[in-house]
């Protein structure tokens, strides 16, 4: 059995959400190391340049045939498909009471159902192969609760249980599941709202970099070797 850390200079996956902030920084990290990765982003630019490997594609988490026929690409072009970083997402600042529930389709339907499309699409390849690894960013929100985004809340409870299931489901064909759980990250997404501003200026924070860390150490790890969960917090961040 070997004990050497996974290579990742021959490695080629995909980032989703990989164009800006967490997902940025893991697609920066990766390509350090080597590795061929899409980003994969709904504001990435689609233009193939001829002649160069492609870096980013334009793709909807939420539309499964996009997600399915960015996967196919990835594979016909480099040959295989080694791991998934399933972490685009959106968030929604609000109460039960007042929210809006159009704004929480669109959170249900990109935090939840767009990583599963992430994931089916890109799972056969990984099973056919017989190894590979997803990797899904969920939330110290997926193990608490606190007032002001209940839907969001919501969303990562439900990615912990879709991780964990999805780890029973391959436990033996080879494919890697890991969950990367952070606290409060100063992220655009979190930035550019009124609360989630003011939460920063209030505490500190992670920044993206810290997280791409840890999915590198999950990514590495020798192929025997599987990191169910990482939860990742500010020092100080209260429960």
């Amino acid at each position: 059995m070997s004990q050497r850390p996974e290579d990742l200079s021959t490695a080629v996956g995909m980032v989703t959400g990989g164009i800006s902030g967490i997902g940025a920084a893991i697609t920066a990290s990766l390509r350090e190391r080597g590795a061929t990765v899409v980003a994969v982003d709904r504001y990435a630019k689609a233009e193939a340049v001829p002649g160069e490997a492609t870096r980013e594609l334009a793709g909807n988490v939420r539309d499964y045939e996009a997600m399915a026929a960015i996967s196919t690409r990835i594979r016909a072009e480099f040959g295989h498909l080694d791991f998934v970083v399933a972490n685009a997402a959106i968030t929604d600042w609000g109460l039960m009471s007042t929210g809006d529930p159009d704004r929480w389709h669109d959170v249900i339907d990109t935090n939840v159902l767009g990583v599963a499309h992430t994931i089916r699409a890109a799972l056969p390849i990984l099973i056919a192969q017989g190894h590979g690894h997803v990797v899904i960013t969920a939330s110290i929100s997926g193990r608490t609760t606190y007032v002001g985004e209940p839907i969001y809340i919501a969303t990562k409870w439900a990615l912990v249980g879709l991780g964990g299931a999805l780890r029973k489901e391959v436990a033996n064909s080879g494919v890697r599941v890991s969950l990367i759980e952070p606290g409060i990250v100063d992220t655009p997404l979190v930035r550019n709202t009124v609360e989630g501003a003011a939460e920063l200026a209030s505490r500190q924070s992670l920044n993206p970099e810290d997280i791409a860390r840890a999915v590198m150490f999950v990514l590495e790890q020798p192929a025997h070797v599987n990191i169910d969960e990482l939860m990742i917090s500010p020092l100080a961040q209260p429960d």
